[in-house]
């Protein structure tokens, strides 16, 4: 029998082709790590830019001292991210992975925006520190239970046989986002001046982010 003969019942019914699984398969794995490179990418993208931030955001006799205060708020993302972990790990068991998911990607599109638009020190003066802190520890917050909400589903989805495969796709998004993010930083230094970068520059890569940010929620949406 054809399968132009069968009933609509009966087509739904007849499984699909392993090439049509490995696609779907596939596209599963990249909306779920599109929105963890994008996460690490705009976690990371704090460190890179550390001295001009520090410029930017901290008040200080010197330039050291404003560096050690802007490690100190990178220092603070990382601390949230086990806070984030126990947190919203429990909220997404109950909610569901793909619905937690999005909302992670939100707390950290709200914590990269703010870090990208907030005026600097001599325009809002100690708001504008305070701001860049509420930015980093909503990232922290948010990279603490992406890592290990997309391991998880990764790990759920995974063909027999096949979970430390799928799962190593987390982190191969992961350091994919850390290059990107480093590859941009020495595009926009040979192409700017460094009076730029220090004074807007280096925002460019967080403007990149925040507007990749709306795709790869549509995406995982």
């Amino acid at each position: 029998m054809s399968i132009h003969s069968l009933t609509t019942a009966e087509r739904t019914a007849v499984p699909a082709s392993p090439p049509a699984r490995s696609r779907s398969k596939l596209a599963t794995v990249i909306r779920v790590t599109s929105g963890n490179f994008i996460e690490m990418y705009d976690f990371f993208l704090f460190g890179f830019y550390a001295t001009y931030i520090a410029a930017a955001f901290f008040p200080a006799t010197s330039e050291y001292a404003a560096l050690m205060m802007t490690f100190a708020t990178f220092g603070a993302g990382f601390f949230m991210r086990p806070l984030g972990a126990i947190l919203l790990g429990s909220y997404i068991d109950r909610i569901g992975r793909r619905k937690g998911l999005v909302l992670t990607l939100v707390i950290m599109a709200c914590g990269t925006a703010l870090i990208a638009f907030v005026p600097g020190y001599k325009t809002i003066g100690l708001l504008a520190p305070l701001l860049v802190l509420t930015g980093r520890l909503l990232q922290g917050f948010s990279a603490g239970v992406e890592l290990g909400g997309v391991s998880v589903y990764l790990s759920e989805m995974a063909t027999p046989g096949n979970k430390g495969f799928y799962v190593s796709w987390q982190s191969a998004s992961q350091q994919l986002a850390v290059i990107c993010a480093a590859a941009l930083g020495y595009l926009l230094n040979q192409s700017l001046p460094k009076e730029i970068i220090a004074d807007w520059g280096w925002r460019i890569p967080f403007f990149i982010g925040c507007s990749i940010i709306p795709i790869v929620f549509y995406i995982r949406k």
